[in-house]
């Protein structure tokens, strides 16, 4: 009797040739699809080499790609001009609402925004107020949690405002606006209350356990 030979299965093995990303399209239109995919999503300008990682395309291809969409942005081809525009900000590229139409959007964003600021939005503002100029990152760091949609609310809302571009990273600093003196009726952030009092330095838990 002789015993069954059995051929090794390529597909059903983890890492196998077959569990390889398929090869994306090269071609001028599918790496702009890409691009504008991953533009509607970022929050921070991104660099042509990160871009380019992103949608897996040489970065010629993806230069190639932002300037097509630029142009048909900014209604050059048959297409009307559009109510954005792709910008290189600190040495990234990004999506932004174009300037003429920042009124109108505040506007909407403000009249569907809630009267009041959720715990974290304040959280946010506070650290924001204390650290200016402050990154998203940095607040995130402080704050141990992601703050990438409060930090949009807060923008909506005029409380704070992209201050900078850091030339090296691309990464935004924010600070806060007028509107946030106004609401808290000072005249500047000298007359913030210093904080290090109104922070729980641990000890009176300390002093109880020497105590005991």
């Amino acid at each position: 009797m002789t015993d069954d030979v059995t051929e090794p299965v390529m597909d059903a093995v983890p890492g196998g040739a077959d569990d390889e990303a398929p090869a994306r399209s090269s071609e001028p239109a599918d790496v702009a699809r890409r691009l504008e995919a991953i533009l509607l999503v970022v929050d921070e300008p991104h660099s042509l080499v990160a871009l380019a990682a992103a949608v897996g395309a040489p970065v010629p291809a993806v230069r190639q790609a932002i300037e097509t969409l630029v142009a048909d942005y900014d209604g050059e081809g048959a297409g009307p001009r559009r109510g954005f525009e792709l910008r290189e900000v600190g040495g990234g590229w990004r999506l932004y609402v174009r300037e003429e139409h920042d009124d109108l959007v505040s506007e909407f964003v403000n009249a569907q925004a809630p009267s009041r600021l959720s715990q974290a939005a304040l959280e946010t503002l506070a650290v924001i107020a204390y650290k200016q100029p402050v990154t998203r990152s940095q607040v995130a760091s402080i704050r141990a949690v992601n703050v990438d949609s409060v930090v949009r609310t807060l923008v909506a809302r005029g409380l704070i405002t992209e201050l900078f571009t850091d030339p090296d990273t691309g990464a935004i600093n924010y600070g806060t606006t007028d509107a946030l003196l106004v609401n808290l009726g000072i005249n500047s952030l000298d007359e913030l209350p210093h904080i290090s009092p109104l922070l729980d330095d641990g000890a009176e838990g300390f002093e109880s356990e020497v105590l005991r």
